[in-house]
C-alpha cells in the first residue's frame, strides 16, 4: 500500500527528471508535508485513536493540470508546489529559461503586492563576482535593470575603486518585483518576508549556474534571504558566511551610504568589507587602496 508521502517523492523525481531544480513550497504545502511526516513515523496512522485512519486534507494533493505529451501523467502533485525547470545547454540559455521562468512566477506573482515589471539582472555570468541586493526600485523598473539610481551610481564608484566594472561582475536582487505601496510614485519600500520566500528559488538558481567565487550582500534583505539570518547588517559585516559553500560577505546597502553621505566611519567599514572581498579573490590591493577613508 503506498503511503502519502509516496506520492510527494513519486512527483519531485519525475520533476527532477524533467530538469527542475528547485520548488517553491507556500505555506498550506509546508503544513501538508509536516502532516505526512507525521502520518509515516505513526504508520500512516493519526496520532489520535480512531476507528479508522483519517484521510489526509484533500488540499494537500491536486491532479496534474495535463499530461506532459507523450509521456505518462506525473503523480498527484501537492497543493503550494511551484518548479523551476531549467533548460538549455549553455550558461547564457539556461539563464535565459531562468528569467522566463521569472517574468510569471507564481509565487511572486499571487501575493498581490509586488508589481508588474519583472528585474533580472546584468552584468557577466561568468564573473568570479556576484552582487546581491534587496529588489528594483523607481529607476530600476523603469530601466529594467538592477542598481541604476542613485545606489546604484554609489555601487559603480565603489566597484571602481575595486578596479572593477559593473560589465565585469554580476549585480542581482533577492526579490525580481518592485514592491508595490497605495499611491506610488517614485516611493520604494523594502520587500517583506512573504516576498523574500516567494523569490527565493529564482536567485538560488542564479547563484546554481553562476557559481561565483564569491557573494556580496548588499543590505539587510540580501543578508536575510541569502543567510536565513534575523541578525542585522552590523551584527553580520566584518565576518564571512556561506552559502552553499560560497563565502558571502554582508555589508551595508549602496543607499545606506547615500543617507550617510557624511559618516565617513561607515564608508571605511564598507570599504574594508570590500578590502575583504579583493582578498578574497585574490585580487591586487595598492597601499592607496588600503588608506581610503582613514
Amino acid at each position: 500500500m503506498n503511503r502519502p508521502v509516496d506520492a510527494v517523492l513519486d512527483y519531485l523525481r519525475a520533476q527532477q527528471g524533467r530538469g527542475s531544480t528547485h520548488v517553491h513550497l507556500d505555506p498550506e504545502a509546508r503544513a501538508g508535508l509536516r502532516a505526512l511526516q507525521e502520518l509515516t513515523r505513526n504508520g500512516g496512522r493519526p496520532q489520535a485513536p480512531a476507528p479508522e485512519p483519517a484521510a489526509p486534507p484533500e488540499r494537500t494533493f491536486e491532479a496534474p493540470s495535463a499530461p506532459v505529451r507523450t509521456a505518462p501523467a506525473p503523480p498527484p502533485r501537492p497543493a503550494g508546489i511551484t518548479t523551476l525547470t531549467i533548460t538549455g545547454s549553455t550558461l547564457e540559455e539556461k539563464l535565459a529559461s531562468v528569467r522566463h521562468a521569472a517574468e510569471n512566477w507564481a509565487p511572486a506573482r499571487s501575493l498581490g503586492t509586488l508589481r508588474e515589471t519583472m528585474v533580472f539582472a546584468t552584468g557577466d555570468p561568468t564573473s568570479r563576482l556576484m552582487l546581491v541586493g534587496e529588489a528594483p526600485g523607481h529607476d530600476e523598473e523603469r530601466k529594467r535593470e538592477p542598481f541604476v539610481g542613485p545606489a546604484g551610481q554609489k555601487l559603480d564608484l565603489i566597484l571602481k575603486a575595486m578596479g572593477f566594472t559593473r560589465q565585469q561582475v554580476y549585480i542581482s536582487n533577492i526579490v525580481k518585483f518592485r514592491p508595490a505601496t497605495a499611491r506610488q510614485a517614485t516611493n520604494n519600500r523594502p520587500p517583506t518576508p512573504d516576498e523574500i520566500t516567494a523569490c527565493l528559488p529564482l536567485i538560488e538558481a542564479e547563484i546554481d549556474l553562476i557559481k561565483p567565487a564569491c557573494i556580496v550582500a548588499l543590505g539587510g534583505t540580501a543578508a536575510t534571504g541569502l543567510l536565513a539570518s534575523a541578525q542585522s547588517v552590523t551584527a553580520l559585516r566584518g565576518s564571512w558566511h556561506d552559502f552553499r559553500g560560497i563565502p558571502v560577505r554582508v555589508t551595508y546597502h549602496p543607499s545606506y551610504l547615500l543617507r550617510s553621505e557624511h559618516d565617513v566611519a561607515t564608508k571605511r567599514k564598507v570599504w574594508e568589507d570590500m578590502l575583504a572581498v579583493m582578498e578574497r579573490l585574490e585580487l591586487p590591493i595598492s597601499e592607496k587602496q588600503r588608506r581610503f577613508f582613514q
